[in-house]
């Protein structure tokens, strides 16, 4: 039991290492040019964070294939097809009770981009779970997935926050709330992980949080482009390859 005690202590450290990146979104005010490319980075951050979830299914999908050992395992396709479509319009019913037309509010944006986050989150505890039963809890892989993960959640938490730039209703126990949304799904998966571990269930979350994401990322980049002017549009594009970057840079170490 020490192991899987073990297991739940270095889980929460990575999971609620995504509260490192409080004292950046809790700046009371920034300006429009600022707030502008602060969010353009989340949005850049979250496509990176979609890419990087689907080349761990990708390696799972393709790996000895159905068809004389060519093409995708169709059953894994099916499931990850299948919960691809859940996360996405499990979010699209979900914004869509607001018949305001107005567009969801800033606490309804970052909820569904902590559940898309969370989901993502509970798929790497399942992996970290598993490998401190298959490698030992202070093996080197282990480890490496471990400081990887808690480097990752450190960039997670200003996705959740960018809909709150720059808005009143920005309070630190809406963020402490909202945070945990998206990083206590890594406890729960490293205890799941510790005891049961299949590529189909990795899948299974893989697709939800992939589908959650690209949901929330829609909305993110009509705000950001609507009613804007060449200036601005560079800003844009300039964040979401800077965010994409940062993704990339932190996935390296």
């Amino acid at each position: 039991m020490a192991d899987f005690f073990g297991t739940i202590i270095f889980s929460v450290v990575m999971g609620f290492s995504i509260y490192l990146s409080l004292p950046i979104v809790l700046r009371k005010k920034t300006s429009e040019r600022i707030t502008r490319l602060l969010n353009s980075v989340a949005i850049g951050i979250l496509v990176f964070l979609m890419c990087d979830i689907f080349s761990d299914v990708a390696s799972s999908l393709y790996s000895g294939g159905s068809l004389a050992g060519y093409g995708a395992n169709l059953f894994l396709s099916a499931v990850f097809a299948a919960a691809l479509f859940v996360g996405f319009f499990m979010l699209y019913y979900f914004e869509n009770r607001n018949k305001s037309g107005i567009g969801p509010s800033p606490m309804r944006m970052s909820l569904m981009i902590a559940i898309g986050i969370g989901l993502q989150n509970l798929t790497e505890g399942l992996v970290f779970g598993s490998l401190s039963v298959s490698l030992g809890l202070l093996s080197g892989a282990a480890l490496v997935v471990l400081i990887g993960f808690i480097l990752q959640n450190m960039t997670e938490g200003f996705p959740i926050a960018a809909p709150f730039l720059n808005h009143d209703q920005k309070r630190l126990g809406t963020m402490l709330l909202l945070f945990l949304v998206g990083g206590l799904p890594t406890v729960i998966g490293g205890a799941v992980g510790y005891y049961y571990s299949s590529t189909t269930f990795n899948i299974l979350f893989d697709g939800l949080a992939i589908g959650a994401i690209l949901y929330v990322i829609l909305p993110m980049i009509k705000h950001q482009i609507r009613d804007i002017d060449n200036m601005k549009q560079r800003l844009v594009y300039a964040g979401i390859f800077l965010g994409f970057i940062v993704g990339f840079l932190v996935n390296l170490i």
